[in-house]
This record gives structure tokens, sequence and C-alpha cells, in this order.
């Protein structure tokens, strides 16, 4: 059971993300917000981002951090992973020790190697499609108690419950818009990423290590950087992301 001071905390967080959809009902703006009160709740957590289905695939919308970027992009490289298997399964999956754990062995070198040790993902689910995941990271195992998993999942579907009332309320055309441009960015830096590791023959993290350090040496924004090695090396650029799908809503 939850304990009354951790439904107080839960229900304050909720409040939080409701306050957000009354006050600037913007869809990238909400799920940054998202991202960032899950690292409050799930204290014990260093990094959290949310994962996003993108015509079939997966994508990240949102991140508190290098540590949730870097990581998520190490598990679409590897096409697999704890989050992956939260959105594609629809359950929960706990990374206790990643040390100690055989499963996704093409993720787990990568993410140990990044300083990845512990993890929880979330699904997130709205009319019983699982369309997304909230993924949180620890660099020390055992990160996550009983307790700090409860409140986890229960703002996890309170952060999916919020999203739905927003896709439900707001012009749909307009969400699938601001969802679309929420992914360009990093529909653009996966492609930079792509083109760097086949220059370089590194890694996904070592790649983005490369580009956040281009990034900060030219005082320039990730994606602009991501864009312009896009365009040198194909003379065209970035193609956009391919829009979210929106679940279908009940009637």
């Amino acid at each position: 059971m939850v304990s009354h001071a951790a439904q107080t905390h839960l229900a304050s967080a909720y409040g939080r993300l409701l306050a957000l959809l009354a006050d600037s009902p913007q869809v990238d703006v909400f799920l940054d917000q998202v991202v960032r009160v899950a690292t409050e709740v799930a204290a014990s957590a260093d990094a959290c981002g949310l994962t996003m289905r993108r015509d079939g695939g997966a994508f990240t919308v949102a991140s508190s951090g290098e540590l949730a970027a870097r990581g998520d992009e190490i598990q679409y490289g590897a096409d697999e992973g704890p989050c992956l298997e939260a959105l594609r399964r629809g359950h929960v999956v706990e990374v206790d020790d990643l040390g100690r754990d055989a499963r996704w062995p093409r993720y787990r070198q990568h993410a140990l190697r990044l300083g990845i040790v512990s993890s929880l993902s979330l699904p997130m689910t709205i009319d019983g499609e699982t369309v997304g995941a909230l993924n949180l990271y620890a660099t020390r195992s055992a990160a996550f108690t009983d307790r700090t998993r409860r409140q986890a999942t229960a703002f996890a579907d309170q952060a999916a419950a919020a999203l739905g009332v927003l896709l439900r309320q707001a012009d749909q055309a307009l969400v699938h818009q601001q969802l679309t441009d929420a992914m360009a960015s990093r529909s653009i830096i996966d492609q930079a990423l792509g083109v760097l590791m086949g220059q370089q023959r590194c890694t996904a993290a070592e790649a983005f290590a490369l580009l956040r350090q281009a990034s900060q040496h030219r005082n320039r924004k990730l994606r602009d950087v991501a864009a312009e090695i896009i365009t040198q090396v194909t003379g065209e650029s970035p193609q956009p992301a391919p829009g979210f799908v929106i679940p279908r809503q009940q009637h």
C-alpha cells in the first residue's frame, strides 16, 4: 500500500501536471515537465526519459538529462532494452543490477560503460493502448525500492491519464503537429548519429559524445550541429520525423 505521505506527494505531482494542462496545453512543454516531475517522485533516479511510439518504432520525446537521452539512444541502436520491452509488452520492467542481468546483451555492455546500473521502465497506456514508456535510470544498483516503484508506477499512470485528457480536449491536428515537432529534433540527431557511427566506426554512445562535444565547442544547439552534419554528407536537408500515432478515441 502507498502511505498517506506518498499519496500526498503523488497528488501534488499530479496537480502540477493538471495545472500545466490548464495554463499552457503545449504537448512538448507537458512532456518535458513529465520527465522532470518523475525524477522528483522517484528521487533515487538520476535521470528520466520518455519514449513514445513512432510508426512501429520508438523515439525519445523528452529527457531530464544526458544520461537518459544516451541510455534511450543505446536501446534504439541495439533494438533491445528495458524501455523497449516496457513499450512493446505493456508491463513494468525493472533492472536491479545491470552488471548481473543477462538480458539484452547488446544494450547491456554499452549502458554499463555509460554508467547505468539500474533502471525502471513504466508503460504509459491510453484507452488500453501502450503509447509510451517512462524510463528512470540510476547509476547505482538496487536504486528503486518497493515504495519508489509503487510511487513511480502510480505517477506514470497519472501522467498517461493527463496526456489522454490533452489528446481528447485539444485540436487533434494541432496535437499531431506539436508531437511531430517534438520528435523532429530527436529524428535529426538520430540521423547524425548514424552518419558519425559510419564515419568513425564507433558506438551510438561514442557518436553522441562526439556530437555533444561539437555542439559545446561551437556553442550551437545539438539539433543544428546534427543538421549541418547530415547536409554536408548527403547534400540534402534532414528528413522530417514520421508522425506520432494518436490513439483511437473511445466512443
